[in-house]
């Protein structure tokens, strides 16, 4: 906990956010409530363990701030993430009712994990990333979206049967993930590798009939596989060309899969997007 003012509220309040949510207590040595609702924010700012800061604010030798917020009584409470005012509630409340305001601000341990196991892979830290993501479904194993990292992980390393094992224990939440569909998509091609014919084998079959429609899906299951987005997307484009009711628009519904997977190709993504836009249009 902190004391600040006009002067220092940009470094103690505004810049602050960026790194933890930021809770401003407007209070005064007048105020009766105050006197309840202070002692209990700094309880449980020690209690959070550092996930929210509290920065108190005399109302009485701060007045160009009180009128900045256009406040019109005190105790007043104002929440700040990523410099901005998102959240605030007025007069002493009950501590249950605090401790919601608090939780719907702060991210979890799980989620701190996340993002850090997040930016391990943006830098190309596969090992770090897996570190990170396993102790965020230590914390939450309900975390599905740290699950279907950690599954995409897993699959860039070859180990399906570890990726199954943790798809298998998706909440039934997980569908709602944005990832869903691509590392679904991913981890079924991976299984049906062993047993699919060779690429060579496959090239034959479609060279001798461009129409067999079930050796292009079976040639873009190898390409998911291997990461040959490329390729997927050639033989998928081709099925959805050829026959776009084959197997309930399989083609169509895999490309928007590999367009997830390939998102780090914006070129090939974008090329890929405006062929399909052309042939269903």
């Amino acid at each position: 906990m902190i004391d600040t003012t006009l002067s220092s509220f940009e470094r103690d309040v505004i810049e602050a956010s960026m790194e933890v949510p930021v809770l401003v207590d407007f209070w005064a040595p007048w105020c009766g409530p105050c006197k309840s609702l202070g002692p209990m924010l700094e309880r449980l700012e020690r209690e959070y363990g550092g996930r929210f800061r509290l920065v108190n604010v005399n109302s009485d030798t701060n007045p160009e701030l009180v009128s900045s917020f256009s406040l019109t009584s005190i105790p007043h409470a104002v929440a700040f993430v990523d410099g901005n005012a998102v959240a605030q509630f007025a007069g002493a409340q009950p501590e249950a009712f605090v401790r919601a305001f608090i939780d719907r601000l702060v991210p979890n341990p799980a989620d701190l994990e996340h993002r850090c196991a997040r930016e391990a892979l943006t830098q190309r830290r596969p090992d770090a990333a897996e570190k990170y993501l396993k102790n965020a479904i230590a914390l939450d194993p309900a975390c599905d979206g740290a699950r279907l990292d950690l599954i995409s992980v897993l699959l860039e390393r070859d180990d399906v049967a570890g990726a199954r094992r943790h798809f298998d224990v998706l909440s039934s939440r997980a569908p709602q993930q944005v990832t869903y569909t691509a590392v679904k998509t991913r981890l079924e091609a991976a299984e049906a590798v062993g047993l699919l014919p060779t690429e060579d084998e496959l090239r034959a079959r479609i060279a001798m009939d461009g129409h067999d429609l079930q050796s292009r899906l079976a040639l873009a299951e190898l390409g998911i596989a291997r990461a040959d987005y490329e390729l997927a997307l050639e033989q998928l484009l081709e099925i959805v060309r050829r026959d776009r009711i084959f197997r309930d628009d399989i083609g169509r519904r895999r490309m928007l899969a590999v367009f997830e997977m390939a998102s780090d190709r914006p070129d090939l993504v974008a090329d890929f997007r405006s062929r399909l836009s052309q042939v269903l249009f």
